[in-house]
């Protein structure tokens, strides 16, 4: 994708014109652009330079990197080596791809059970462990590409390995959100393609990051998927609903839990215990956080009572999250140091193996109000 069509699906997600875009940044930053300029960029006639691609980052809740990344265009492989430091380990890798080229690799049903593992193992397991046994399997599935269905593999491996790095850095993390989307197009499975964009909107909005790509590719998972209820657009929806409420649009995102609850009644899952499910607890942590953002205390400990009434109990980290939401609604009425206290209390009575991303992400969050 051209860094022109990346600025026109940031606006559009915000439901921006041209004009408005263009007025954003001249009153952030004192500029003079006007509407054809934004239109330039757009169709690829000009590339913005250093300073407006900051610009457009700020305005538009998108990390400079990922900007950035368009400009500069990287490639799969170095991407995929460059995530891990030994070159002992570099070398594994690029000696898994070559032999799983030689050899044909997986088939593609030992790679949807290879898929169902770390789905579960996800839930439990921290991401520095994730993160390097998915990057093998990245290197190696990028040698069968040659089937639609490894496309579809492959793209949600991608997506898995996206959320071993933090939101809060962005560029990582969002540009295999990105590539996940695309090779899930090259996949032709509309239920992956909208699988994939949904469980990155989720993730993104949940952990408060990158606000932007969130609402993007929460809409184009509601364009493709709108007509089947399914996880995939139910991580959408509430991907979208966070952002709304992260940005101040409270009826926005009241609308959007609506409209997930609607969904969850026709495809919510039977499955507890893997990243590919969304049951009734997990549901309710998503409502958790949405409605302790949006200030709806009696809502939010509604929601955290039916997540803990069928949490497994094999999955701790949950249970910290929902106190985690408990430390931010402190935070949010007025006791900031309770609430602060509140969320480390919970983050300490984990172990750190069991450590997160996102809680610390929402740990964040917690001590930011308590500066507010």
């Amino acid at each position: 994708m051209s860094i022109g069509a990346l600025i026109k699906e940031l606006r559009t997600a915000r439901s921006w014109s041209q004009g408005r875009l263009a007025s954003e940044i001249n009153n952030a930053f004192g500029t003079n652009l006007d509407r054809e300029y934004i239109s330039r960029w757009e169709r690829s006639k000009v590339t913005p330079g250093a300073f407006y691609l900051r610009c457009l980052a700020a305005v538009l809740d998108v990390p400079l990197a990922v900007l950035e990344d368009d400009v500069k265009r990287r490639t799969f492989l170095t991407d995929a080596a460059g995530a891990v430091i030994a070159p002992v380990v570099a070398s594994n890798l690029l000696s898994a791809g070559f032999t799983a080229r030689l050899a044909g690799g997986p088939a593609v049903d030992d790679w949807e059970a290879k898929l169902a593992t770390y789905g579960t193992e996800y839930m439990a397991l921290g991401a520095a462990d994730i993160q390097r046994r998915v990057s093998h399997e990245l290197v190696v599935v990028q040698q069968q590409l040659d089937h639609p269905r490894l496309w579809s593999v492959a793209s949600r491996l991608m997506t898995l390995y996206a959320k071993t790095f933090p939101g809060s850095d962005g560029s990582k993390a969002v540009h295999w959100y990105r590539m996940a989307a695309q090779a899930a197009d090259e996949s032709r499975d509309a239920d992956a393609r909208v699988w994939v964009r949904g469980r990155a909107a989720i993730a993104l909005g949940y952990e408060g990051a990158s606000l932007g790509v969130a609402d993007v590719l929460a809409d184009q998972a509601l364009a493709i998927g709108s007509a089947k209820p399914s996880l995939g657009l139910l991580n959408a929806i509430y991907g979208k609903a966070h952002a709304a409420a992260l940005r101040g649009d409270h009826q926005s995102a009241r609308d959007l839990d609506t409209m997930g609850r609607r969904i969850f009644d026709s495809a919510g899952s039977y499955e507890q215990t893997s990243d590919y499910a969304v049951p009734w607890w997990r549901l309710n942590v998503f409502r958790s956080l949405l409605l302790a953002r949006l200030g709806d205390e009696k809502g939010a400990v509604e929601a955290q009572e039916a997540a803990r009434a069928e949490l497994p109990a094999e999955l701790p980290r949950f249970a910290t999250h929902l106190e985690l939401h408990r430390g931010l609604m402190l935070a949010r009425s007025g006791d900031r140091v309770g609430g602060v206290s509140y969320a480390q209390a919970a983050m300490d009575a984990l172990p750190p193996e069991k450590h997160s991303l996102t809680l610390r992400m929402l740990m964040s969050e917690v001590s930011q109000h308590h500066a507010s």
